[in-house]
């Protein structure tokens, strides 16, 4: 349904996990680690994009931001600035990503805020004017969705009220505006300035508000606990604290889908093409991202790993990217905000926020990925025809949701992680991910022993996690693993079936031992 951001010649296929966009993404934080950024916004975006792909608390981009985040709590609500819904949206965005608890009380600071300072109407726009701003709205309401994704309990006749308006201020043709005027006689009018950007931000902000009503059924069934890259094998459940809230107000869906639906026939007959001279490309890639993600939720589609519309956005910021690894294409936004939103986009982040949400139901079977295309399902069992020779071969097997029927033969006692820094850095993103997360007992215990097999340090937390892991054999590939990466050949006593004290006390004094060799890594909650 939806129209290309681009136009292009052939399509290359990518997904998040593909070397080259992995490359690009690594690149762009490198570049935003070397900057000296002044701007306190821009500051934040910088660390959540920086966040969101590695996970780093103790990074020097991600510890700025959180600074950042911390002062604009302090000073909201006494001394606003002019851009302050941005800088609340982005300071919750990074807080939420990095500990809804640790940092419950800005947040809950930031809550106060956009409840105050909602217009009337129910949309938000810049102090002193009455008009609402449907780009300050989108980050309001992104905002506010992703606090009641953290379990704040939120007033949802409010959202009810941002739903109405935008509908309301939507043009007569089918985008949204900058600024929306409401109609005096009820029917849609002509609205000034409405471009491609503001056509997909309200739209977002229609899909974002919905699903915070929890229009497009429950979507947290499935989400990304913070590890880059969730598997579909990992399926987490998260209780909704405000469930009963929820359904005292609605919004009826077709309503909403009938407006989504109305701006896609405008965009797709009024095609966009990067020229070098769009004034906000990239901040229009990241909030098309979010479109495309929240879309697929509301219409229940299938999750569609390496859509056209991505694919022709990555192949323009291959060509786009600086020898540096920023992106500082004629654009409004500086070359660290470009370079943030770029990387955000390219992870495909709202879609690692989601998960596969509402879509759940509706993903099996879809096959294995391009790197097992001999691989298919036989009478319900995975199967391959021949074993797996590399990592690779077997990551995508792996990370289905029936790792568990796999014939024993995908999965080769002698498989090698490549030499090549780029790939091999991918597939320990992705054993990690498993190792963390999966579902599958196969999963983890393949993944449990390659990191073991991999004499890397950067994959000892993940191992200490996995001392915890309910399988035997998770457990010992894991010890075994840390002793042959530490060279610590008797560990610290863990036996092979120890009690909760023998395993808390090998995971405190696996812990303090990498503290030693990387003093500055900060445990998470999940690492323990």
């Amino acid at each position: 349904m939806a129209a290309c951001l681009l136009t292009a010649g052939r399509l290359d296929a990518y997904t998040p996990d593909d070397p080259v966009v992995i490359q690009m993404v690594d690149r762009g934080l490198r570049f935003l680690e070397q900057q000296k950024i002044q701007n306190p916004g821009e500051t934040v975006l910088c660390a959540y994009a920086h966040f969101k792909v590695e996970h780093d608390e103790s990074n020097e981009v991600v510890k700025r931001g959180i600074a950042e985040a911390k002062m604009f709590a302090a000073t909201v609500e006494s001394n606003p600035t002019h851009k302050v819904n941005y800088e609340a949206a982005v300071s919750v965005l990074l807080l939420c990503e990095i500990s809804p608890d640790r940092f419950r009380s800005e947040l809950a600071t930031f809550q106060r805020y956009f409840e105050g300072h909602q217009m009337p109407h129910g949309g938000w726009g810049y102090h002193g004017e009455q008009e609402g701003d449907v780009s300050q709205t989108q980050y309001a309401i992104l905002a506010t969705w992703t606090l009641d994704r953290a379990g704040f309990k939120l007033q949802y006749n409010n959202i009810v009220r941002t739903i109405e308006w935008l509908l309301m201020v939507q043009d007569k043709d089918g985008p949204w505006p900058y600024k929306g005027e409401i109609p005096t006689r009820g029917a849609l009018i002509d609205q000034q300035r409405t471009d491609h950007s503001m056509a997909l931000a309200g739209g977002s902000s229609v899909l974002i508000a919905g699903d915070a009503l929890g229009a497009w059924g429950n979507t947290t069934l499935d989400v990304d606990p913070g590890i880059v890259g969730l598997p579909k094998a990992v399926k987490l459940y998260k209780e909704d604290p405000n469930a009963s809230q929820r359904k005292q107000v609605k919004v009826p869906k077709d309503r909403m889908l009938k407006a989504v639906k109305y701006m896609d026939q405008w965009r797709a007959n009024t095609p966009l093409k990067y020229g070098g001279s769009l004034e906000f490309w990239f901040y229009l890639i990241y909030t098309l991202e979010r479109y495309e993600s929240f879309l697929e939720i509301a219409e229940g589609s299938a999750v569609n790993a390496s859509p056209a519309w991505y694919n022709d956005t990555v192949s323009e910021l291959k060509k786009l990217q600086d020898n540096d690894g920023g992106w500082s294409a004629n654009s409004y936004t500086s070359p660290a905000v470009s370079t943030a939103f770029a990387v955000l986009f390219l992870i495909r982040s709202t879609q690692k926020a989601l998960g596969t949400g509402a879509s759940a139901t509706t993903i099996g079977g879809q096959g294995f990925g391009a790197d097992v295309s001999k691989s298919q399902l036989v009478g319900g069992k995975a199967t391959t025809q021949a074993p797996a020779k590399a990592v690779t071969d077997m990551l995508a097997l792996l990370e289905s949701d029936d790792a568990d029927k796999l014939d024993g033969k995908a999965l080769a006692e002698n498989a090698t992680l490549p030499t090549d820094p780029v790939a091999r850095s991918a597939q320990l993103d992705r054993l990690e991910r498993l190792v963390r997360g999966s579902k599958s007992w196969q999963a983890r215990r393949v993944s449990a022993k390659l990191l073991g097999m991999s004499d890397d340090l950067r994959v000892v937390p993940a191992l200490i996690f996995a001392l915890s892991d309910p399988d035997d054999s998770v457990r010992q590939y894991a010890r075994d693993g840390l002793r042959f990466i530490s060279r610590k050949f008797e560990g610290f006593g863990m036996p092979d079936e120890p009690d909760n004290t023998e395993l808390r006390k090998a995971q405190r004094e696996w812990r303090q031992w990498y503290k030693t060799m990387r003093p500055g890594y900060v445990f998470l909650d999940g690492d323990s």
